[in-house]
């Protein structure tokens, strides 16, 4: 998508005609448009597309919301009403996320008919929002940016409002290795001050994919990392095909505060790690069996 957006850019670049209309459109997105900070502009026919239920179907992708597929009885397990809004907070980060954008910034895992009357939006690094015509797929999918007047300006919008985060960020990436599941979440309460700030609830949902350790793939990642601040999956023309599954747990109450102490934000994060570890405990022999240790916050 990247690639293709870029190449038709400066295709048209290349051609003099179009100069005008290049100078109008980049001043537009540099100077004018507040799309990215306002929730995009989400689209349904775009979302809904049936090239995303390719896209899901590729690795396979699935949402997992526990009650409904497997039968559990606690009736607040992953029911999420309307009336309330959401912060989810998405772990691990995994090598560029993809389970995050089949599931929340697509509607190919059916998020709408688990969750009716929630409005998604997976939010992602401003710079995104710089890349001509890319921009466009993302803000059409309804992607905004992961800044904190993002977050805020989304979730002010009122009851039904939801962020998706991946909090891990590149250096949990680094920490996906064949049957681990590494977190990176022990300093990460910036997302949870948000969410008491905005009186929304925190959502955890976990999935988990892989990359060895002292790989070239895992070094060349790093190296990449240290240069631009995100990694790359491998290198060939297609991902490597690996099932994700993410299960959504249960939501943490958060009660509004406009200005959270220490005490509350450990006391939220405490709640929430609990209930990550809760969606590992009853799903690992199901979906991790072929792991060698068991979850792990490292960071």
């Amino acid at each position: 998508m990247l690639a293709a957006s870029l190449g038709i850019f400066f295709i048209l670049c290349s051609i003099p005609p179009f100069w005008p209309l290049i100078l109008a459109y980049l001043t537009w997105v540099f100077c004018i448009d507040k799309a990215p900070i306002h929730g995009g502009r989400p689209q349904q026919w775009l979302r809904k597309s049936r090239f995303w239920v390719w896209f899901a179907g590729y690795y396979p992708v699935s949402l997992i919301k526990p009650n409904v597929l497997h039968g559990l009885r606690d009736k607040q397990t992953a029911e999420l009403p309307p009336d309330r809004k959401y912060v989810f907070g998405y772990h691990p980060h995994g090598v560029i996320g993809m389970g995050a954008i089949a599931n929340f910034g697509t509607d190919a895992t059916g998020f709408s008919r688990l969750f009716p009357g929630l409005t998604p939006h997976l939010l992602t690094l401003a710079n995104n929002f710089n890349l001509p015509l890319y921009r466009e797929l993302l803000l059409g999918l309804g992607i905004a940016s992961v800044s904190m007047r993002s977050c805020q300006n989304i979730l002010r919008k009122g009851p039904g409002s939801t962020i998706t985060i991946v909090v891990g960020g590149a250096a949990e990436s680094l920490s996906a290795h064949p049957g681990t599941a590494d977190l990176t979440l022990k300093r990460r309460k910036g997302f949870i001050k948000l969410a008491i700030r905005q009186g929304a609830d925190l959502v955890p949902i976990f999935q988990q994919m892989s990359n060895q350790r002292g790989s070239r793939l895992y070094k060349a990642q790093k190296k990449f990392q240290s240069v631009f601040g995100f990694t790359l999956h491998n290198m060939g023309l297609m991902p490597y095909r690996h099932p994700i599954v993410s299960v959504v747990g249960k939501p943490i109450s958060v009660k509004q505060k406009d200005h959270p102490t220490d005490a509350d934000l450990d006391e939220v994060q405490a709640r929430y790690i609990a209930e990550l570890k809760s969606i590992w405990e009853s799903h690992k022999e199901i979906y991790a069996k072929s792991r060698t240790k068991e979850l792990s916050i490292i960071a």
